[in-house]
């Protein structure tokens, strides 16, 4: 059997050359870098409401809507990052739709993430990358 090929070049030359192959680690974190924030001319009161992947709509917009009408918040800043981005869009868009006479903005800033890659086997010799 011919040893694997990984974009044209045998495995056993890429370890001959040092590099290391990916399918002995694993990623075991993910760092997001500080961002700075868009919009710095928002009053320090305003309600930030901070999108992620695992957030449930009906949970986020039943809190921005209590805002909105209980609390008379007339400004509310949604972020999300990553897989939340479309989840952000779609918050805003139910938001104008229940509350009238609403403006938008939007800001588009990017973040830099670093995987962290550690080895399967520890005790391989291995670094993490």
């Amino acid at each position: 059997r011919s040893p694997r090929t990984h974009t044209g070049t045998s495995i056993r030359a890429l370890a001959a050359t040092g590099l290391q192959i990916m399918e002995n680690y694993k990623k075991t974190n993910i760092v997001e870098k500080p961002v700075a924030i868009p919009l710095k001319e928002l009053p320090p009161s305003i309600v930030h409401m901070k999108v992620k992947d695992g957030s449930k709509i009906r949970n986020l917009m039943g809190f921005a809507i209590n805002k909105m009408e209980l609390a008379k918040v007339r400004q509310i800043r949604f972020s999300g990052t990553g897989k939340a981005v479309s989840k952000t869009i779609t918050c805003v868009e139910i938001m104008k739709r229940k509350c009238k006479g609403l403006r938008q903005i939007n800001k588009v800033v990017f973040c830099q993430t670093e995987e962290i890659w550690g080895p399967i086997v520890p005790e391989a010799g291995l670094e993490s990358l």
